[in-house]
C-alpha cells in the first residue's frame, strides 16, 4: 500500500487547465504542461490497495492500478511504466482520452472523491518518454508468418504491436494518408497532440511493423487478394457509418457529419490546409449530439471563431450524482463539463430537430426544434414548444451504426454480421472466414478507446494461436463482453 493514510491526508487534485482565453488562441492540449508531476506522488498515495481492487474490473485492460500507483507514490518511474505497459500498449492515449471507468469503480469513490487514476497513468507514461524508458521491443526471432492488419486506430495498432513482438511479420493498411485512424483525424489536437501518435508509430516501425497508408481494402486492394498474400488478417476498421438525421432540409449546404468536419480541422494542424474547407468562423454553429464527439465539435468551433455554439441533446440532462439504477462500481451517466464546455456555448437538453430552413442559395440558416419528454417510456414532442435557432453550420454527432459497407470489404470476404450489424466473431475473435479476425468497434460496435486497445490485444492472442497452435499473449477480454457506452 502506497501510504496507509494517504486518502485521509490528501484530497483529490486534478490536472490544471490553461486559461480559456489563452488556449482558445492555439490548438495545444488544454492542460498546463508539467502541472501534474509536483502533485502526482500525493495523489497516488490516496490509493488504498484494496483487498479487492474494483478498479481492475472497471478497466477493460485489467490495468494493475494499485501496483503502479505504489510505484508512482515512491517516484520509481521505471518500475511504474513497466507495470503500466504490462497491460496497456498506449497509456498516453488512454491517459488523455479515456473517460476512466476505473475511477468510477474505485473503492475510495464510495464515499470520497476517487483516486485520480487517469492523471497518475498519464504522468507515468509522460515521464517514461522523457527518461527514455520507452524503447522498441523487437522480437528475438521471426515466426515466418505474415499478418495484415486493416485499420490503424487503437485496436489495429495494439494488435499489430502485439503480433510484431510475437515474431510475426505485420503490415498495417490504412486508407487515410496518415496512420492513426480516429486518433489522428477524429480527436482534436487540443485533446491529444498528434506527437504522441507519431512517436509510437516510430517505436512500432523500429520493432518491425510495416505501414501502408492510402490503401483502402475492398477498393484499392480486394479483400480476397489480401487474404491470399497473408497467413492471417485482422480487421480493425472501426464503426464509421455515421447515424444520419433524415428530416426536411437535411440536403441544405452547411450540414455535415462530425467526421466530415473534425478531420479537416486536424489536417490544418498537420499543415495540409491553411484554413479548413469547412470552418465555423463567424457562423452560428449547432452541434447535434451531446456525447464526446459533440464536445469535440464544440471545442473546434470555438477555436475557429464561431459567432455562437449551441449543442443539442435529445435525452434529459443527466444528474450530477449517481442514479439508483447505476450504483457503484458501475460506470454512471453523469453531467460532465468538458474542457470544450468550459470555453463557452450553450447546451440544450430534451429537444429534437424537426427540420432545417435555408436561404435562397440553399445554405442552412435556421434549425427548428421542439422539446421532448418521456411518456409511457417513449420520447414524445411537447406541444407548443416549437422554436427555431440560428444555424449556419450544423454538425451531426449522433454516433455510429456499424462498419463501412460501401467499400465492399464485408462482401468480398463473405463475412457474417451479428444482430447489431457488427462483424460476427468467435471466442478467439475469428470471423466465419478462417484466418480472418476482427477487433475493436468493427466487431464490438461504437465504444471506448480502452475497449479498442483491449480488443486489439485479445485478437492478437487469437491470431497468434491460429498461426502457431498456442499463445502466451495476454487476452484481457472476450467478445461476449458487452460494449461499455458513455
Amino acid at each position: 500500500m502506497a501510504d496507509p493514510k494517504g486518502f485521509l491526508n490528501h484530497g483529490r487534485e486534478v490536472a490544471k487547465s490553461r486559461p480559456v482565453d489563452v488556449r482558445l488562441k492555439d490548438w495545444n492540449e488544454v492542460y498546463v504542461p508539467g502541472s501534474l508531476l509536483p502533485i502526482i506522488s500525493k495523489q497516488a498515495s490516496r490509493c488504498m490497495d484494496c483487498g479487492i481492487p474494483f478498479c481492475h474490473n472497471g478497466c477493460p485492460l485489467g490495468n494493475l492500478i494499485p501496483e503502479w500507483n505504489d510505484y508512482a507514490y515512491r517516484e520509481d518511474w521505471s518500475a511504474a511504466q513497466e507495470r503500466l505497459h504490462a497491460t496497456n500498449n498506449f497509456p498516453e492515449f488512454t491517459g488523455r482520452l479515456c473517460p476512466a471507468p476505473c475511477e468510477s469503480a474505485c473503492v475510495l469513490g464510495i464515499n470520497q472523491p476517487a483516486v485520480t487514476i487517469k492523471n497518475v497513468e498519464v504522468s507515468i507514461i509522460d515521464k517514461a518518454w522523457e527518461t527514455g524508458d520507452v524503447a522498441p521491443q523487437a522480437p528475438e526471432r521471426l515466426s515466418g508468418k505474415t499478418v495484415a492488419v486493416v485499420g490503424s486506430g487503437p485496436a489495429g495498432l495494439a494488435a499489430a504491436q502485439q503480433l510484431t513482438r510475437a515474431g510475426h511479420t505485420v503490415a498495417v493498411y490504412e486508407r487515410a494518408d496518415r496512420v492513426g485512424g480516429l486518433l489522428r483525424y477524429g480527436i482534436p489536437e487540443f485533446k491529444m497532440e498528434k506527437r504522441h501518435i507519431n512517436r509510437r508509430i516510430e517505436q512500432m516501425r523500429a520493432e518491425g511493423t510495416r505501414f501502408r497508408t492510402g490503401v483502402e481494402i475492398g477498393r484499392d486492394l480486394k479483400s480476397t487478394d489480401l487474404k491470399k498474400r497473408y497467413d492471417a488478417v485482422v480487421l480493425a476498421v472501426g464503426a464509421t457509418t455515421a447515424r444520419d438525421l433524415p428530416v426536411p432540409g437535411r440536403e441544405l449546404q452547411g450540414i455535415h457529419q462530425a467526421m466530415e468536419y473534425l478531420p479537416l480541422a486536424n489536417k490544418v494542424q498537420e499543415g495540409d490546409y491553411v484554413t479548413a474547407p469547412i470552418t465555423a468562423e463567424g457562423k452560428h454553429v449547432v452541434v447535434i449530439g451531446g456525447g464526446d464527439t459533440g464536445a469535440d465539435c464544440v471545442g473546434t468551433a470555438h477555436r475557429q471563431g464561431a459567432a455562437s455554439v449551441t449543442q443539442l441533446e435529445i435525452m434529459p440532462r443527466p444528474g450530477e450524482d449517481r442514479a439508483p439504477h447505476q450504483p457503484w462500481p458501475t460506470f454512471p451517466m453523469l453531467y460532465k463539463v468538458t474542457s470544450a464546455h468550459e470555453e463557452g456555448g450553450e447546451r440544450v437538453y430534451s429537444v429534437s430537430t424537426t427540420h432545417f430552413e435555408g436561404d435562397e442559395d440553399g445554405n442552412v440558416q435556421w434549425l427548428h426544434l421542439v422539446e421532448v419528454e418521456f411518456v409511457d417510456g417513449k420520447l414524445t414532442q411537447k406541444p407548443g414548444t416549437e422554436r427555431k435557432i440560428p444555424a449556419q453550420l450544423v454538425t451531426l454527432a449522433m454516433g455510429f451504426t456499424g462498419t463501412d459497407r460501401d467499400n465492399g470489404l464485408v462482401e468480398q470476404f463473405g463475412l457474417d454480421l451479428d444482430e447489431r450489424g457488427n462483424i460476427a466473431r468467435d471466442a478467439d475473435f475469428q470471423t466465419n472466414v478462417p484466418g480472418v479476425f476482427v477487433a475493436g468497434d468493427a466487431g464490438r460496435g461504437q465504444s471506448l478507446i480502452v475497449w479498442a486497445i483491449a480488443e486489439g490485444r485479445s485478437a492478437a492472442r487469437g491470431v497468434d494461436r491460429f498461426l502457431t497452435g498456442a499463445s502466451d499473449l495476454p487476452a484481457p477480454i472476450r467478445p461476449t463482453d458487452r460494449a461499455l457506452t458513455v
